[in-house]
């Protein structure tokens, strides 16, 4: 009987708490208790220490999001930012703009569908390992992102391939695949778009490469 009983019981959780994450995805941590008459009780504010946490609620992000009609119009606007941040770093400054051309096509509000924001699309771990406080602001997103790039360079003795890919899948995936390129098509088709711009930046050569 109270096997019956709890395996009903079981199962109308279930039910409710699938009714609760279509209702509410991405918003409220869900708590549950049950009395001692077997009553069960969820709730987004639990009352007393007695609420167990059943659900975990994700981290809402925002719908992903690019400008690329005013592309050109916002590549000069931040052209003297780009500059002064690769003089900086001791950045090739080309390079600095094949990276945002993939990443953004230069919108400082773009944003990805893995939550990524900026001109370089920093992600939060990555702006907070940086000190950015604001990914939408375009100076301390540029800051963020070239500094990243510069360390991922420096970690895998200057290869522009494996720094790419570490931008792009992370540096612990390269690592992974013991400090090579990741198979994954986006990051191999990712380093083959970064390079092509870069090469046509004036003044950069194969060896640059």
């Amino acid at each position: 009987m109270y096997a019956s009983r709890l395996s009903a019981l079981t199962i109308v959780f279930s039910l409710v708490l699938c009714g609760i994450v279509a209702l509410h995805p991405t918003h409220a941590d869900v708590y549950k208790y049950i009395d001692g008459n077997g009553h069960m009780y969820l709730t987004d504010k639990p009352k007393h220490s007695g609420y167990r946490l059943v659900l975990k609620s994700r981290e809402e992000r925002p719908e992903p999001r690019i400008d690329y009609q005013n592309m050109e119009t916002n590549r000069q606007r931040f052209a003297l930012s780009i500059e002064a941040v690769a003089r900086s770093h001791d950045l090739p400054e080309g390079l600095i703009h094949a990276v945002i051309a993939i990443e953004s096509a230069y919108d400082p509000d773009a944003v990805s569908r893995s939550g990524a924001v900026g001109l370089m699309q920093l992600m939060p771990e990555t702006a907070r390992r940086y000190g950015v406080t604001n990914r939408r602001d375009p100076a301390a997103n540029l800051s963020g992102g070239t500094r990243y790039l510069k360390d991922l360079l420096e970690r895998f003795g200057n290869n522009l391939e494996l720094a790419l890919a570490g931008y792009n899948a992370g540096e612990n995936a390269v690592k992974k695949y013991g400090n090579q390129v990741p198979p994954f098509s986006e990051t191999q088709s990712y380093i083959r778009k970064v390079i092509k711009i870069y090469e046509q930046y004036p003044g950069v050569s194969a060896s640059d490469t």
